[in-house]
């Protein structure tokens, strides 16, 4: 469920340029995000989303246009904005020579709260992030997943209304990612909007809306479902053969076929009338003596969209 649209958009912004000589690293990007909302940035490496979440820590000054983040101006409060903010990147940045505790009482120090408050939000830092059994533990002795978990209390040691996370999941195991959204949803829950860049398909489905990225633009906007119902008419097959680069070029261009990509060890056909193509693969594929292991109607990916959006893109820039 969407969070309600009534306090104005936590995060603003409108036509934002970041350009590096003559690299456009993000290009005319508009959008907003609303309080308590988890909103994704998704996109492959490289399509601008990092350089998007420096600018609105204020870590970046915009080329052109303009951007605000709980109403502050990116380019005159950056300042102000860092103090409303929490930011969690891939990286990390916890003090591996340091026990949980005294990292947590640290960066309680670095963002201004200290004495009793300091007590309250540590303990309440430790209990979320279940880091109570390992406060006297080294951070460097701790796994991928914990360390991101510590790294997520720190960000929040200060109640920020706006968290910023940078490929937070990069680098850890399935399970600890899973856990970790679980935290993502109880902050936004709890009122806090959460901004996320991720790389990973399947996170995109734990957004209440989210962007899709590819080379510095928005090429899509809305919530998964939004994005799913964008693929337009024809039903979506997946296909695994004897011979999958064999079975994809004599899959293309055939009639009622209207795409096909490698997806993992296999094939998503996007077709017009399923029962027509199912019959169409079956006689092309066995004229060319390629086995079928699996052909059955599945649900649309966020991978599909992507995928789907990218190809679109390709080929109206060719």
């Amino acid at each position: 469920m969407r969070p309600e649209d009534n306090r104005g958009p936590a995060v603003k912004l409108d036509n934002l340029v970041k350009r590096f000589g003559d690299f456009v690293a993000v290009d005319r990007v508009s959008l907003e995000v609303r309080p308590g909302e988890i909103f994704g940035f998704l996109g492959p490496n490289g399509a601008g989303k990092s350089t998007t979440i420096r600018i609105l820590c204020g870590l970046l000054a915009p080329t052109s246009g303009r951007a605000t983040v709980h109403g502050l101006d990116v380019a005159t409060q950056s300042e102000e904005i860092r103090q409303n903010i929490g930011y969690m990147s891939q990286k990390f940045s916890l003090y591996d020579d340091l026990t949980v505790e005294e990292n947590i009482e640290f960066f309680g120090g670095v963002y201004g709260v200290s004495g009793a408050e300091l007590v309250k939000r540590r303990d309440y830092v430790l209990q979320m992030a279940g880091l109570e059994e390992k406060r006297k533990t080294m951070t460097r002795l701790l796994s991928g997943g914990w360390k991101q978990r510590l790294a997520l209390g720190c960000a929040i040691l200060h109640q920020p209304p706006i968290l910023f996370l940078d490929e937070p999941t990069s680098g850890v195991d399935p399970i600890a990612r899973r856990n970790f959204w679980d935290l993502i949803y109880q902050l936004s829950e709890a009122g806090q909007t959460v901004f996320v860049t991720t790389h990973y398909m399947d996170e995109a489905e734990y957004c209440h809306r989210l962007a899709l990225m590819y080379g510095g633009r928005v090429i899509a906007l809305g919530s998964p479902a939004e994005l799913k119902a964008s693929l337009g008419a024809g039903r979506l097959l997946a296909l695994e053969t004897s011979d999958l680069f064999k079975s994809l070029t004599s899959l293309s261009g055939q009639p009622g076929i209207l795409d096909v990509a490698v997806f993992g060890g296999g094939l998503h056909v996007k077709v017009e009338d399923e029962n027509r193509a199912e019959q169409i693969i079956r006689d092309v594929l066995a004229s060319r003596n390629i086995q079928i292991a699996i052909l059955e109607p599945i649900s649309p990916s966020m991978e599909d969209v992507f995928v789907g959006l990218i190809e679109k893109e390709e080929k109206a820039a060719a």
